[in-house]
């Protein structure tokens, strides 16, 4: 069941490969999450000390949130992912000139998982294409669509 998506992914990049992620969250966080309180447009993948972080993921805390601790927002949060898979996409943003970004998060068995995406950059054409292929296939169905009529 998916949660939050990354519209804004697919536009800005051309999206290679896909993995699924774990997260570390904290207790009122993933309360929030299951309320809807989650957006990802914003958010990136950052790699540090050989792990996978995402930030700028906006959580915004319920109303009803513990008076004992106080809520973060946009905190960096840990992604959790096999060490080979890890290793793997490190090497390819280091070399390959590759980005990661979240392309949405979703409830597995109970648990919040983040899928990424390893990406390419596209540059001004390529969205301006994308966007004229979009148009053409819709005006496409829509001929079927009264052509069946």
């Amino acid at each position: 069941m998916t949660i939050a998506d990354n519209r804004k992914a697919f536009h800005d990049y051309f999206i290679e490969d896909r993995y699924e992620a774990g997260i570390a969250l904290e207790g009122w966080e993933v309360k929030a999450i299951r309320d809807g309180r989650v957006q990802i447009k914003e958010a990136y993948v950052t790699i540090r000390d050989n792990e996978l972080y995402l930030f700028g993921a906006h959580i915004s805390a319920l109303p009803t949130a513990s008076t004992h601790i106080h809520p973060e927002a946009v905190r960096t949060r840990k992604l959790l992912l096999h060490r080979q898979e890890i290793d793997k996409l490190i090497g390819k943003v280091e070399r390959a000139g590759y980005t990661l970004v979240p392309l949405n998060l979703h409830f597995k068995g109970g648990r919040v998982k983040c899928e990424i995406g390893l990406a390419k950059g596209k540059k001004q054409h390529d969205k301006r294409a994308a966007e004229k292929d979009r148009d053409a296939n819709r005006e496409v169905q829509s001929a079927m669509k009264q052509h069946r009529r």
